[in-house]
């Protein structure tokens, strides 16, 4: 199997669960060198320690644009460079199906995370590779910032601004040979799908997933279960030279979701017609 990812390093931020620990195995896998960044320094640890050489664990919690540098630092001196950046760490926020209830409390820490981190994941990053050859900055939005709709408003709205944000960066970092693009998950088994509330057991998060399913995929044309590895797949795309002349794309990972409706209301449409046409017939008879 041809390594796509030989020689070079990465840095995953939220790198010990979910998305980013698939994305971790699938760097190595693909032969870089990985540097996993998480909050969770149990998980963290033991990812790394699972992985052997080509892995090391770094505690950070992005919302501190210093432990960010000095993470940058750490993949620098533990590996000799930096190649690859995918800010993948985020978190959701308490569930308000309507914003005019939303008390705001968590708008700040998700704020912080989910659009603050990025911002200074990507630029701490790209000090590094502008002056040694440029790079891959990869960042994890949402399908949430892509449709409009119920629910969770600052996050949607943050992760709408993660997809501009993207964009704008990958023209100013274009100069130096750093390619800038972004995923954006749509139904994604993980534990955070669940939105669980601190203390659940895996049992309950997984009760919530099999409950909510069904509702998850009435919003999908295809009726397929989404796993992290689709998403670590994707990154291995934009952090590889397969995508070297691309800069600036947004990938949607989500069955479908935001293509089009789902629903096919023709039939509906041709049907309601039909009942009418058979009403007017039976009416001149």
């Amino acid at each position: 199997m041809s390594k796509q990812l030989a020689g070079k390093t990465a840095i995953i931020t939220g790198g010990a669960s979910g998305l980013g620990r698939a994305t971790v195995e699938r760097f190595i896998e693909e032969g870089a060198q990985v540097v996993v960044a998480d909050v969770d320094k149990e998980r963290g640890e033991e990812l790394a320690e699972k992985l052997g050489n080509s892995a090391r664990f770094k505690s950070t919690d992005v919302s501190d644009a210093e432990q960010i540098q000095e993470l940058v630092d750490f993949a620098v001196s533990e590996f000799d460079g930096l190649d690859i950046m995918f800010n993948n760490a985020g978190i959701s926020q308490a569930m308000c199906s309507r914003f005019i209830d939303d008390d705001l409390k968590d708008f700040r820490k998700v704020v912080d995370v989910n659009l603050f981190g990025v911002m200074a994941g990507c630029q701490r990053a790209a000090r590094y590779m502008k002056d040694h050859g440029g790079g891959s900055i990869i960042n994890n939005a949402s399908v949430a910032g892509h449709l409009a709709g119920f629910g969770m408003m600052s996050y949607r709205s943050i992760k709408a601004a993660v997809l501009h944000f993207t964009k704008c960066i990958a023209m100013d970092f274009a100069e130096y040979g750093i390619r800038v693009n972004s995923i954006s998950p749509g139904n994604i088994q993980t534990e955070m799908s669940a939105f669980p509330v601190p203390g659940m057991s895996p049992e309950q998060i997984e009760k919530i997933k099999e409950a909510v399913t069904p509702v998850r995929m009435a919003g999908q044309p295809l009726k397929r279960h989404g796993k992290p590895q689709d998403i670590a797949n994707a990154a291995l795309f934009l952090a590889s030279d397969m995508s070297a002349q691309i800069t600036g794309l947004e990938i949607t990972v989500d069955g479908g979701a935001t293509a089009g409706d789902p629903v096919n209301h023709f039939e509906a449409f041709m049907a309601a017609r039909a009942k009418v046409m058979e009403e007017i017939k039976n009416s001149e008879q």
